[in-house]
């Protein structure tokens, strides 16, 4: 093999002037939301341990630098491969779409559009060079919606979701002039090596040598052999008893564990020390040092580090510690885990969550949790704590509020030391006051500084959920067998599409709107939103609201109520209307002010569903 050539580069200098193809047999976008999450965590952290908003734009080029991994490519034939690392150079590429679609808000964010694609014989070309994704890329660079929920390519289809992911979790301590400087860090002082291999051959040694040298011990392996040497009994038979016994509570646990999810068993261990140990989270200042909340990504050495802290100080207590505490919390972890992935009424909360990415619920949810808690007392907790964030996360939405881990783990974490081994009553309290607290109401449907809720780029999965609950819930009052899942897939697994009740058609209604726009902002509004079947939905196309309005009445009930017909003979449903008081009336045509009579009626709605009254019928 030919000498291997390395360099280091900044994300500038690897993506500026040069295209990277992806030959047919290499793996497609793969990354998740959790390798997102992590990725940007670890940026935030780097940046802001270099942050100031006293320093210069100048005093950026002297901020720590960030190693964010090698990439290995080879040259053939005119173009450039990449052999490993398109992962990560794809994830950037989405990022700095982000930001030029931020720049727009913000003008002081250094122009990027350079870096995403190149432009030769006035012909635009991305810099990560797929033709199956050139249609999705290209829509997410311009900010049009793509619909690839039935994209036949897996790639694609995460493309588009962890775009959104990176809207939802990017942190909120990176904004104004501080995002500024961010961009300009990421740009210049965010490092990759490139390695440029001369042939197939050697591009592919250099891989298998760099993924293919002995299996580590996971952060789990070296946390239950530091607890299971400390079990040291002076009778050598009491001893092997002990640690056997305990070494077979620890397996059950990990055949549970894998059951879920790859890596949960190491999820829950950070889970579980800070929800009952952590005391500290590090500031989002300059020169901020990592507090417990971080250094529990560690967990293995953190445990080690404090053991005396969490009450490691004799041989019983290393005992105790995987018999008895590993035991019991482990089992409710897992089994929250497992109704986060199956629908069932008792535990439905902890299923919304998890549709909604809200990873946080399970540190909120152990907080409370005693030995002495019998299983009622337990399940009754965690009901409070799920049904409290099923209401926070809600109020959010329509406030166009992130939801990610890197917003909220403060004030989750916080929060979780508030409610830490509390009693029922007291923990209710204490979740009451906090929903009463926050300024984030269901006002922000009808109105409030970032406009009226509607459907954007952003917004389709939260409106998708919100308007299944909110059609589910209707159903169910009016006496109708359904759940929440009904109204997100149909019977053959299709999702339902979110339905606009205008069709695009702004000569219609040119007469309401002062422009295009306007028409276009108002047609985007919630309340003019419903989810019907795809094959309805895409049989309706741009028919006229007088042809819809038949078909509506033949849906479900928030569809229906659109139409007289409705109305007439359906006590259950009129019962329901004169129980709830909610503003239901039909519409034979729907004008702007028909659309805001359902903007508000939609508010109300999620007032009802989402009341956190529902904290005080927990039982």
């Amino acid at each position: 093999m030919s000498k291997v050539q390395a360099q280091t580069k900044s994300v500038t200098e690897l993506l500026t002037g040069v295209k990277y193809d992806i030959d047919f047999y290499q793996r497609g976008y793969e990354w998740q939301r959790r390798n997102i999450e992590e990725l940007l965590n670890d940026l935030e952290a780097e940046f802001i341990a270099s942050y100031s908003d006293e320093h210069e734009p100048q005093q950026v080029a002297n901020y720590r630098h960030y190693f964010l991994g090698t990439i290995i490519t080879i040259s053939e034939s005119g173009k450039r491969y990449i052999v490993d690392g398109q992962q990560r150079l794809t994830t950037l590429t989405l990022l700095l779409i982000y930001f030029h679609h931020l720049r727009a808000e913000n003008p002081s964010i250094p122009y990027v559009a350079q870096l995403i694609y190149t432009e030769m014989f006035m012909q635009k070309s991305f810099t990560i060079a797929v033709e199956e994704r050139e249609d999705c890329m290209r829509a997410l660079f311009e900010g049009k919606h793509f619909d690839a929920t039935d994209h036949p390519d897996l790639s694609v289809r995460n493309l588009v979701e962890r775009f959104k992911d990176i809207d939802d979790l990017f942190p909120d301590s990176l904004t104004g002039k501080a995002l500024t400087y961010f961009v300009n860090w990421l740009l210049f002082c965010v490092d990759l090596v490139e390695i440029e291999a001369q042939t197939d051959d050697a591009a592919f040694t250099i891989f298998e040598t760099m993924n293919d040298r002995g299996v580590n011990l996971s952060q789990a392996d070296m946390l239950k052999g530091y607890l299971l040497a400390h079990i040291n009994f002076a009778d050598p038979d009491l001893m092997q008893a002990k640690k056997m016994e305990a070494n077979n509570v620890w397996k059950g646990r990990v055949r549970e564990f894998v059951d879920i999810e790859a890596n949960s068993d190491e999820d829950f261990f950070k889970t579980w020390l800070r929800a009952k140990h952590a005391d500290t989270i590090r500031q989002p200042k300059k020169d901020a040092k990592n507090q417990d909340f971080e250094n529990i990504d560690k967990f293995h050495r953190w445990t080690h580090d404090n053991s005396k802290r969490i009450g490691l100080l004799t041989t019983d207590d290393f005992y105790d510690f995987i018999t008895r505490q590993f035991a019991y919390f482990s089992k409710y972890y897992i089994a929250m885990r497992q109704a986060s992935q199956t629908f069932c009424q008792g535990r439905k909360e902890i299923y919304y969550n998890a549709y909604n990415n809200f990873t946080l619920q399970y540190m909120l949810a152990l907080a409370p949790l005693r030995f002495e808690d019998d299983s009622d007392t337990a399940w009754r907790k965690i009901r409070l704590v799920t049904t409290f964030a099923d209401i926070f996360l809600a109020r959010r939405m329509v406030n166009y509020r992130r939801n990610g881990y890197g917003s909220l783990k403060y004030t989750m974490f916080n929060l979780a030391k508030d409610i830490r081994d509390k009693d029922t009553e007291a923990l209710r309290d204490i979740l009451l006051n906090h929903l009463s607290g926050i300024w984030e109401t269901f006002e922000g449907i009808t109105g409030h500084n970032w406009g009226t809720y509607a459907l954007n780029n952003f917004s389709g999965r939260s409106i998708r959920y919100l308007l299944a609950r909110m059609t589910a819930w209707i159903e169910r009052e009016a006496g109708n067998d359904v759940s929440f899942l009904n109204y997100l897939w149909d019977a053959k697994g299709k999702p339902f599409d979110i339905e606009h009740i205008w069709a695009n058609q702004y000569g219609k209604l040119g007469d309401e709107f002062d422009s295009e726009d306007e028409f276009q902002r108002y047609r985007n509004y919630f309340g003019g939103l419903l989810l019907l079947p795809r094959p309805v939905n895409r049989s309706l196309q741009d028919r006229c609201y007088e042809y819809k309005l038949e078909k509506y009445s033949q849906q479900n009930l928030l569809a229906a109520s659109l139409s007289k017909q409705k109305y007439v003979n359906e006590p259950s449903f009129n019962q329901f209307i004169d129980h709830s008081d909610l503003p239901f009336k039909p519409h034979a045509q729907f004008k702007k002010a028909d659309l805001m009579q359902r903007q508000e009626l939609y508010r109300q709605i999620c007032e009802q569903i989402w009341n956190p009254d529902r904290l005080l019928a927990v039982n």
